[in-house]
């Protein structure tokens, strides 16, 4: 049988039976809280904001896995694409549901709402973009569209960044996950921007400081960022958030937060090259061995 843990040629596949597990963690958590009524006196509202936070998490972890590919040259990251994107558009499709379920099952509201709500109606844009990318994420469709199917998928990072966008409007007063969302989401342009330019990435030294600087103007532009969604939509003078992103606090702001990942991620060259040094030098040795004396 073809389960959803093995791999193209039908062998079971260790990688994808964890990255199955992480997709499915957060529904059956979120379905065990409904079962035993631990949603709170509003469960729809809680399992819609819930579905969607989990939609956007998994959209970012989807993303990461082509520069990972690329930064450390672990070409199994590609075998599980596919699984987490459409994973992504089921919790979209529950997310969109749940929501229609909270105007009480009636669509012709909750409709309206989308479409006179300017954040509900990217949020439901970013919803229908990643139904077109389900829809095609098969091999008929690449077959068949060819270079097509490559363009149309390119719009995942604006769908992404739409989601974010939807996040931010709705957090209102609270948009910490949102800033640190859109902190991964620059981390993670850059990568395809610098790949883009033939920057090197998977070399040791040369990928390190590429890597190194990505991660420092990400961290900056997640800090400006982040202070002008404040000071503009919400009032809180921008200065005062600007500052908390560049000072090192017991719970660290998004920047930081950003600029954390992203040097950890700039580390992941030396260390590959570390460990490929290491075993070809203790295979070296071992062939060196003189053969024991008689």
């Amino acid at each position: 049988m073809d389960f959803p843990w093995n791999d193209r040629r039908g062998r079971f596949s260790g990688l994808r039976l964890a990255a199955c597990l992480l997709a499915t963690a957060p529904a059956l958590w979120v379905g065990y809280q409904a079962v035993f009524n631990d949603l709170g006196p509003r469960p729809f509202e809680v399992a819609t904001h819930e579905t969607g936070l989990w939609t956007l998490r998994l959209l970012l972890v989807t993303l990461a896995l082509t520069p990972l590919r690329r930064i450390t040259g672990w070409t199994r990251l590609a075998g599980i694409r596919r699984l987490l994107g459409l994973t992504v558009f089921a919790y979209a499709a529950f997310h969109l549901t749940l929501y229609i379920g909270d105007q009480g099952w009636n669509v012709g509201q909750a409709a309206s709402e989308i479409v006179n709500r300017i954040y509900l109606t990217i949020g439901f844009i970013a919803v229908f973009g990643l139904m077109l990318l389900a829809a095609t994420s098969n091999d008929a469709a690449i077959r068949r569209m060819k270079l097509r199917w490559h363009h149309l998928h390119r719009i995942v990072y604006g769908l992404a960044a739409l989601g974010i966008l939807h996040f931010f409007m709705q957090s209102k007063l609270e948009a910490t996950e949102a800033a640190l969302m859109m902190g991964f989401w620059l981390l993670l342009m850059g990568y395809r921007v610098a790949h883009g330019f033939g920057a090197p990435l998977n070399t040791s030294q040369a990928g390190t400081l590429t890597l190194a600087a990505i991660a420092l103007l990400a961290a900056l532009a997640t800090a400006g960022l982040e202070a002008t969604w404040y000071g503009v939509a919400t009032g809180i003078p921008w200065r005062a958030v600007l500052n908390a992103n560049l000072t090192l606090a017991p719970i660290p702001r998004p920047a930081l937060i950003t600029l954390a990942v992203g040097l950890s991620v700039a580390i992941l060259p030396l260390l590959s090259q570390f460990l490929v040094t290491s075993i070809r030098s203790g295979g070296g040795t071992e062939k060196a061995k003189p053969p024991p004396m008689s």
